[in-house]
């Protein structure tokens, strides 16, 4: 495998490495003030929708709860993401997550970004052809976004060598979609939960997953808004649905990166 590919930051880069993830975490503001109002149309389509699209939501957050414990229709497959691995790479030998786990942080990056990137497009279309319907499509359109999301978020895990089969990384994402649309007191308690606690400790305070998703389904209120009208939800579905994915790739990739820059510093202050 390529030198290039392989190759280990010594402890000052990844302090380096770890300052600017720190950094962009105090940059993280929390959801604006008209997010936050934005999610009244939300309130508003839970009494102005019909009952047949209400229950697709609910059945929806039972798919959640499914996906957490066993992955369920939503779980990547991991031979196919690390196929795409090493195709983004322009390796000549295969990979698994072990290998992966030595890469350079330039290669981590560049391939999670190549997945995320891949999901924002899949995100537009499929945006831009719910958006056509207006207020009818858009509930087909959360369970649909909320799917690419889930993969977008796993793919970037295996580009840092995570494995998404496993139950504790699926809570782990929850985590990533939680921040994204979390406030900053929210974001704050997430990154005190992912960086302080054990690994057991930190995944058993994900308590009631079903307000997980429902934050984080309510944050699409102002963002869908004007999907709501027919035809012209088509613009701004596919605008909105890329933005989601891009922001929830983001966070996936910066607090991927920080776990895989932390447990390197570890490994390299023992071997000091």
């Amino acid at each position: 495998m390529e030198q290039s590919i392989k190759e280990k930051e010594n402890l000052e880069q990844l302090r380096k490495k770890l300052r600017n993830i720190e950094k962009w975490e105090k940059n993280q503001k929390g959801l604006f003030f008209w997010e936050k109002i934005g999610r009244l149309p939300f309130v508003l389509l839970d009494k102005l929708t019909p009952k047949f699209i209400q229950e697709k939501i609910h059945i929806l957050l039972d798919e959640i709860a499914k996906y957490i414990d066993n992955g369920g229709h939503y779980l990547v497959d991991n031979e196919k993401t690390l196929n795409k691995v090493k195709k983004e790479l322009s390796l000549k030998e295969d990979v698994n997550l072990s290998d992966i786990q030595h890469f350079s942080f330039d290669s981590m990056e560049k391939t999670a970004e190549a997945f995320i990137r891949n999901r924002a497009k899949n995100a537009q279309v499929q945006g831009a052809t719910t958006g056509f319907g207006g207020v009818f499509t858009l509930a087909v359109d959360i369970p649909l976004i909320l799917g690419i999301t889930l993969k977008t978020v796993q793919e970037v895990a295996v580009a840092y060598g995570y494995d998404p089969s496993k139950r504790e990384e699926r809570i782990f994402m929850i985590k990533c979609m939680q921040f994204t649309s979390s406030d900053i007191v929210g974001k704050k308690a997430i990154l005190n939960e992912l960086t302080n606690s054990s690994a057991d400790e930190g995944f058993a305070q994900l308590q009631g997953w079903r307000e997980v998703f429902a934050t984080y389904r309510d944050n699409f209120g102002w963002k869908k808004l004007f999907q709501m009208i027919p035809v012209a939800g088509m613009i701004f579905g596919a605008y909105m649905n890329k933005a989601a994915i891009k922001d929830v790739g983001e966070v996936a990739n910066m607090l991927y990166q920080k776990r895989r820059v932390l447990e390197r510093i570890e490994q390299c202050s023992k071997v000091d």
